[in-house]
């Protein structure tokens, strides 16, 4: 179970793009065979492009790989660079509960005004449901790789492959 819940996002990824992989294989053998196509491939090809975007950011957080200009950063004397890394963490986890909070609106906005996709007729807030779920995790990610910079001391961490 411990390790489900530390390579969630890597399994949530992986579930996701052998979809897409078999959805885009099966619409291209569709187009080809029958000179049709399935109407709904693109809608849910682009949904799973959104949910490997922020479950992958999840997984650069972890593992401390997110954006990050550390030129003023690796000039300042180390009592300031505590001070900086603080503030830079206080900042992306505002930035990132912010995300969560205004996707989880956008996702209330699209259940209450009923909208459906256009391919599969499904209401559409189906397809945007995991993403302040995402955000949250990424949220949870950062917070843990920074807890971890922050006892060791240590911002060069080694990174391994996945």
């Amino acid at each position: 179970m411990s390790f489900i819940l530390r390579e969630a996002e890597k399994i949530i990824c992986a579930v996701i793009f052998l979809a897409m992989t078999l959805l885009g294989f099966a619409n291209v053998v569709v187009r080809y065979g029958t000179s049709y196509s399935l109407a709904a491939t693109e809608e849910l090809l682009t949904s799973g492009f959104l949910l490997l975007t922020v479950f992958g950011a999840a997984i650069a957080a972890r593992r401390g790989e997110h954006l990050a200009v550390g030129l003023v950063y690796d000039l300042l004397p180390t009592v300031l660079r505590r001070a900086v890394f603080v503030l830079s963490v206080l900042t992306a986890a505002l930035l990132l509960a912010l995300s969560a909070w205004f996707s989880w609106q956008a996702v209330a906005n699209l259940i209450s005004n009923g909208l459906r996709s256009y391919g599969l007729g499904v209401p559409a807030w189906y397809y945007q449901a995991a993403v302040p779920f995402g955000f949250a995790l990424v949220l949870v990610r950062y917070l843990q790789h920074a807890w971890e910079v922050w006892v060791t001391g240590d911002e060069r961490e080694v990174i391994t492959d996945v």
